[in-house]
């Protein structure tokens, strides 16, 4: 963790009262990116992830990994000498994060109606699972009550099939990266004009958005749309092909790209006049026997031979990874470096996901390991607060 090159959110500072995955995620980039991630947990305990998944030394890796780059003071903000301090701390920060359900800011007197009192420049971002209005708004939301609300499971899955969960926690991941683009915007309109804003970002708002590109088709006719396995709404040969040792994907998204591969790739020109396949509609009624062609091809080949020869005349295309083999590729685990080492106090050396954005001048990096419950409570407290020693310990003893 030495020798950090400035980021390009230092000098941002975020109370983070956000915990499990969205609002952890989004925070763990902020920090990346060079802001101050105090994360204000409660001192029972704090985080629910800090006991969550494998661990090391008592110390949770899913814990680790997404709390990297973060200062954890322990505050209980149902005190009254708790709820003291974190108001006393707004007036030095530029941005609150909170996901808890709607509701719960105000009973506990710490709603932006509050804060925007203290400060007119705070930005609150808060993150939920369906909202705050609308008669959802009391619901629990978790990642996959969004992927089953939001369209997204009733498109996912083998053709004809069950709806299936998405396997990473897309409406997560999805929700959090929204909410660093909503504080970012509302930096940026503070900046112009010195008011800060309240902005709430949903789960199941989220992942609606991530279905647009099916959402636009019901709009054109009104059918619904069900789940198509591997294959594209719109284009084909475009999804998953068997290879000599198991599966490659080959997308052919426009008229150029097919014929690249009939000509260069199958060897096979007279499909261009085959008027099951003369054009982008006619292939995709008859996509199964194109698929049927295609595997011709590429099943007597492995995976990685189908895509290097694929790459030669700019067909996308990708083997199917295993996360042992992108933990070992030599693009993404090697020249990318997206599996960065970090050093834990307790847990030693483990490995991390980096922040996939790459700035020329302001890199984005771990700043600091993951943070023990309370670990910087003193030390934050005489920093923004100028509490001495003695004061700041006060707040240790729970």
């Amino acid at each position: 963790m030495m020798n950090m090159t400035h980021g390009p959110l230092e000098g941002i500072r975020v109370l983070d009262l956000s915990r499990v995955l969205c609002g952890p995620y989004a925070t763990m980039f902020m920090g990346d990116m060079g802001a101050d991630i105090i994360k204000i947990e409660n001192p029972k305990g704090g985080d629910d992830t800090r006991l969550w998944g494998s661990k090391a030394a008592g110390e949770s890796y899913y814990f680790a990994s997404f709390n990297r780059s973060k200062r954890s003071i322990t505050i209980d903000l149902k005190s009254e000498k708790g709820k003291k301090v974190f108001l006393e701390m707004v007036k030095h920060a530029d941005v609150v994060i909170e996901n808890f359900r709607p509701g719960v800011t105000k009973r506990l007197g710490i709603d932006y109606d509050v804060l925007k009192e203290i400060n007119p420049g705070i930005v609150f971002a808060s993150a939920s699972g369906f909202g705050s209005e609308g008669p959802y708004a009391s619901r629990p939301g978790y990642d996959i009550v969004a992927q089953a609300m939001g369209g997204l499971m009733s498109i996912t899955g083998p053709k004809g099939g069950l709806p299936c969960k998405a396997g990473a926690s897309v409406g997560d991941v999805l929700t959090g990266l929204n909410l660093v683009i909503g504080i970012l915007a509302a930096l940026h309109n503070r900046n112009r004009t010195g008011k800060g804003q309240y902005l709430e970002v949903s789960l199941t708002n989220s992942v609606v958005s991530l279905v647009s590109t099916d959402t636009t088709e019901y709009f054109v006719d009104g059918q619904d749309i069900r789940s198509i396995g591997d294959y594209n709404s719109l284009n084909s040969p475009y999804g998953l092909f068997a290879t000599a040792d198991g599966n490659c994907v080959i997308c052919c998204g426009n008229q150029k790209l097919f014929t690249n591969l009939c000509e260069g790739v199958l060897k096979r020109p007279e499909l261009l006049e085959d008027e099951r396949f003369k054009d982008g509609d006619a292939r995709k009624k008859n996509e199964e026997a194109l698929k049927a062609i295609v595997e011709e091809w590429s099943s007597q080949h492995p995976a990685r031979e189908n895509v290097a020869v694929l790459a030669e005349y700019g067909i996308p295309a990708a083997p199917v990874q295993t996360i042992d083999e992108i933990y070992h590729d030599e693009h993404i685990a090697g020249v990318q470096e997206m599996f960065p080492r970090m050093q834990h106090p307790t847990m030693g050396e483990i490995t991390v996901t980096a922040c996939p954005i790459k700035f020329s001048e302001t890199k984005a990096e771990i700043r600091k390991p993951a943070p023990l419950l309370g670990q910087h409570t003193v030390e934050i407290l005489q920093e923004v607060l100028g509490m001495s020693a003695e004061e700041a310990q006060e707040y240790t003893n729970y």
